[in-house]
């Protein structure tokens, strides 16, 4: 099944880092992001340099990375309990202009996988 709709991507440095500002540990899922990528050695909004260039997911899929994703206030809310806890959008907003993640758009449509490999491709 493929989807030519927007994605969202979201690293899970910039989970971790937003978690850390915060005091405690965030769950990546606040963030509904279709991909999550783990840059291993790299710091937290690592995914921001893509803007503007082209990534291959996997084999076959190709996206463009378009912009940094502007966040609301479902961030705020636990996956698990839907409790609110305002000062997760309240720390995103004033530490980093209300911005976590990117937004692309499907250039060659494919299969993605959990463990692919991800490309920079342009």
């Amino acid at each position: 099944m493929t989807d030519c709709r927007p994605v969202s991507l979201i690293s899970v440095q910039t989970v971790e880092q937003i978690g850390q500002e915060l005091g405690n540990g965030l769950d990546g899922r606040r963030f509904r992001a279709n991909i999550y990528l783990d840059f291993e050695h790299a710091g937290g909004f690592g995914e921001d340099e893509f803007v503007g260039r082209s990534l291959r997911v996997g084999s076959k899929a190709v996206v463009a990375i378009l912009e940094r994703d502007p966040r609301c206030k479902m961030i705020s809310l636990d996956p698990d309990t839907g409790e609110h806890d305002p000062q997760v959008l309240r720390k995103v907003a004033q530490a980093h202009d209300n911005l976590a993640g990117v937004y692309c758009a499907v250039l060659v449509e494919g299969t993605v996988r959990k463990g692919d490999s991800v490309e920079l491709v342009a």
